[in-house]
């Protein structure tokens, strides 16, 4: 009997085992879950800067004040520079669809264009605030400011890096299914950097000149 049982138990350890994780290491739609949570974890990042600023962006402490200080020409170039990276961003994902590799990393290359566009004139916008001596330190309103529009500009910083280097997988390694997750992880994430541009646009730029 005792024979039998240690015969049967060593049947049993070179049986092969299935794993869950072995046979599917990304359930449908758990990609896309998990990115949905990330971001609305930066919802709530987002929403403690508009918050603050809202407290403190009447706060001058006798400096210039946002109608002194922004250029909303420039603010407008800005805006039409980040949503037509969108606009672009959406090609990208049509030609993926279409399983075209060169389409997708020739609009992924113009989408990056307009960011770093963006990019560019976000960082002469604060060069010139900071030559006019209008710092973070100068007052609340400028902490708030450069702070929730600062860290803005950083999340666009580490998008463009994201999509370089989905650029170089997909060139490389072509539209595989790792690739396509990727590339549609990066589309929710611009799309929700527009979304709060958009937010930073009206709530800080048009109604600090107001």
């Amino acid at each position: 009997m005792s024979e039998l049982r240690l015969q049967a138990g060593a049947a049993g350890a070179l049986a092969p085992r299935a794993y869950h994780l072995a046979q599917e290491p990304h359930p449908p739609n758990g990609t896309a879950l998990g990115f949905w949570l990330y971001l609305m974890s930066d919802c709530l990042i987002f929403a403690a800067l508009f918050a603050t600023y809202g407290v403190l962006g009447r706060s001058y402490a006798a400096g210039p004040t946002g109608a002194q200080l922004f250029d909303l020409t420039l603010v407008a170039i800005n805006t039409a520079f980040l949503l037509l990276s969108s606009i672009t961003f959406g090609f990208a994902m049509l030609r993926k669809q279409q399983r075209d590799v060169t389409g997708t990393l020739l609009w992924l290359a113009v989408t990056g264009f307009f960011g770093l566009c963006f990019l560019a004139l976000e960082i002469y916008e604060f060069a010139h605030l900071i030559q006019q001596g209008a710092t973070p330190q100068r007052s609340a309103f400028l902490s708030a400011f450069f702070t929730l529009v600062g860290t803005h500009g950083l999340h666009v910083t580490f998008g463009l890096i994201w999509l370089v280097v989905l650029m170089l997988q997909i060139k490389k390694h072509g539209l595989i299914p790792e690739n396509t997750r990727r590339l549609m992880c990066l589309s929710m994430f611009w799309h929700f950097l527009d979304v709060v541009w958009i937010g930073v646009f009206t709530f800080v730029y048009l109604m600090g000149v107001l």
